[in-house]
């Protein structure tokens, strides 16, 4: 392959990364910014935590149809709708008047967001014959908006308000949209010719859903995604309220938290690669588990700090865990297969911000994140029960 064409797949490759980074940022830092928006419309955790599970849950279902949409259509325009949903669902977020319309266009982003992940990473997997490399550069992307919106967003909103920092994300968003229409080529798609109903197959998609072992592993994937909500969307809340930080920093932590995860994820996805994905999980969830007792049980601003970089280490689990999927999946199955057990793992995990807020309102921080803790360590069961008993999930 020529030197043009490899540096034009470089150029699409960290133009979809650019996407990711946007799409993921921008979710995340609603989580920093929680803080601000209590104080804003005077309201309670739970009811955050309810608008905040709305915007997973819409994200969650969006990502089965846009994989489907992609092979039907092409990834290109899918890729469009999705980032122009999130910049036009993050603006609307930005002028919300009252937490009910808060809510509601919480829903927007969260579904416009939820169409660009898939497109961008099948895309990937057709421009690049080595998917392994480009498809974590896509990730990686992800992550590090996870380490930079929240420092710097959580900082910014005690100068200049949550209102304007959305706003500005939206900004980035649509510089990310100016060059997405640029740069990435219009690829034919994959079913281009066959009708959407053909593709259609609920059967199969049932069959696929009964297996066991994917069964047991969704079970393990929705408390760590009801744990990584209960933790991005409230964070920065519970620090603030049970540690006494900062509001700014409050932010920034979290964002150094994720940050640490950026670091943690492909040394746990090595390690799974060298001894099993379910001894990485093990050790993901030993850590989750510490880093709560120690948030919990030392209540000050020393026990915030390595509560948090303890934590940051815990929240490795989503290379292995996404492995295990792959490793249960056949090559041909792995498409709409993955994304349907995503799907449904993460809208179910996406309770976890409801869950949280509530229990935390009215029962405190201690019960709100000891049950996040006995949920972790329910799956510690699990996975000890599946080794000792050779079951073979």
């Amino acid at each position: 392959m020529g030197d043009a064409a490899q540096e034009g797949r470089r150029g699409t490759l960290y133009v979809l990364a650019s996407g990711n980074f946007a799409q993921f940022g921008t979710r995340i830092l609603i989580g920093a910014l929680v803080p601000f928006i209590l104080l804003d419309f005077q309201t309670t955790k739970s009811s955050i935590g309810l608008a905040l599970t709305g915007m997973w849950a819409i994200y969650a279902i969006s990502q089965f149809p846009s994989g489907i949409l992609a092979d039907q259509y092409g990834e290109r325009q899918l890729l469009l709708v999705g980032l122009s949903g999130c910049a036009v669902g993050v603006v609307l977020v930005a002028l919300s008047p009252s937490l009910v319309v808060f809510a509601l266009l919480l829903l927007v982003l969260g579904a416009g967001t939820g169409l660009f992940y898939p497109p961008a990473s099948v895309l990937v997997t057709r421009l690049y014959d080595e998917h392994g490399g480009p498809i974590g550069t896509l990730a990686a992307f992800g992550t590090l908006a996870g380490l930079v919106y929240p420092a710097v967003g959580g900082l910014a909103a005690k100068y200049i308000g949550w209102r304007w920092v959305l706003a500005l994300t939206a900004v980035l968003t649509g510089g990310v949209i100016l060059t997405t229409a640029r740069v990435v080529p219009r690829v034919p798609a994959v079913n281009d010719g066959t009708s959407l109903r053909d593709t259609l197959d609920i059967a199969k998609y049932q069959a696929l859903l009964a297996r066991p072992s994917l069964l047991y592993t969704i079970a393990l994937a929705v408390v760590f995604i009801f744990t990584f909500q209960a933790l991005s969307s409230f964070y920065p809340t519970f620090l603030i309220e049970y540690h006494g930080i900062d509001r700014g920093i409050a932010g920034a932590t979290l964002g150094g938290v994720l940050g640490i995860s950026s670091v943690a994820q492909p040394i746990s996805g090595r390690l799974s690669d060298r001894f099993s994905r379910d001894s990485a999980l093990v050790v993901s969830i030993l850590l989750l588990v510490t880093a709560l007792t120690v948030l919990l049980s030392i209540q000050s601003v020393p026990g915030a700090i390595l509560g948090s970089v303890v934590l940051g280490s815990g929240l490795s689990f989503p290379g292995p865990l996404q492995a295990r999927f792959m490793d249960l999946l056949g090559e041909s199955e792995r498409g709409y297969g993955f994304g349907l057990v995503r799907t449904v793992y993460m809208f179910c995990g996406a309770s976890g911000s409801f869950v949280v807020g509530t229990l935390a309102d009215t029962s405190g921080w201690l019960l709100a994140y000891s049950v996040v803790a006995s949920l972790l360590m329910g799956c510690l069961v699990l996975l000890g029960a599946n080794r000792v008993f050779a079951l073979g999930l």
